[in-house]
């Protein structure tokens, strides 16, 4: 295995970790009585920071986790998962370095490191925004494969989204909601999976 190809394996994989840590994360949290299977906590989160009039700050971290975590899983987004969970990281190493929390902030550091490495791997997306020329970036068109593969994306998002206020009316349906969106996703990827294998089969020499 040559050092791209290695390169290219070490950022999915860690694109993987990350996003179903802050995904299952944030669910948890979110979530009726917490009922939502977390890799990594904690779910009292809100409760703890609660007593220092930090609630609603302790609310949107958990949003963040949810909507960073499930970028970085989709791949497809996974570059502005990697922007939006840096300083959610951040955020959260600060917390528990101030109130003393023992670990949890070495934690932290080794996620923010991680998240650095998804940075640098996409630098070449990012590298415009250092540079003093950008004439020739604002001529670029923005352009989407499949913009269709895009809605579904959107709207699955939105589905696990909703699932949260709907646990907390009904547990089950909850949990059905987000089963769906994320069947829903499987479904999408080996469809375009699928597609892209017959595409190839055609274009070979008969």
């Amino acid at each position: 295995m040559n050092i791209e190809k290695l390169n290219k394996t070490g950022v999915l994989g860690t694109r993987i970790f990350l996003g179903l840590i802050f995904f299952t994360a944030g669910m948890s949290k979110l979530y009726a009585d917490h009922k939502f299977p977390g890799l990594i906590g904690p779910v009292w989160l809100e409760d703890r920071l609660a007593e220092h009039g930090l609630a609603m700050y302790a609310r949107f971290i958990a949003w963040s986790q949810v909507v960073a975590g499930f970028l970085l899983l989709s791949q497809r987004f996974a570059s502005l998962g990697a922007i939006l969970t840096f300083p959610i990281i951040l955020n959260i190493f600060m917390v528990t370095v101030s109130m003393g929390w023992k670990g949890t902030p070495y934690v932290n550091a080794v996620f923010l490191l991680m998240n650095t490495y998804l940075l640098l791997a996409d630098y070449h997306k990012f590298k415009h925004i250092l540079s003093n020329k950008s004439v020739q970036v604002r001529a670029i068109p923005i352009h989407r494969n499949n913009i269709q593969a895009d809605w579904i994306w959107g709207i699955c998002l939105m589905m696990i989204l909703a699932s949260v206020f709907v646990s907390r009316a009904n547990l089950i349906v909850g949990w059905a909601l987000c089963a769906l969106a994320l069947v829903t996703i499987v479904w999408n990827q080996l469809r375009k999976k699928s597609e892209n294998n017959l595409k190839q089969t055609e274009t070979l020499p008969k």
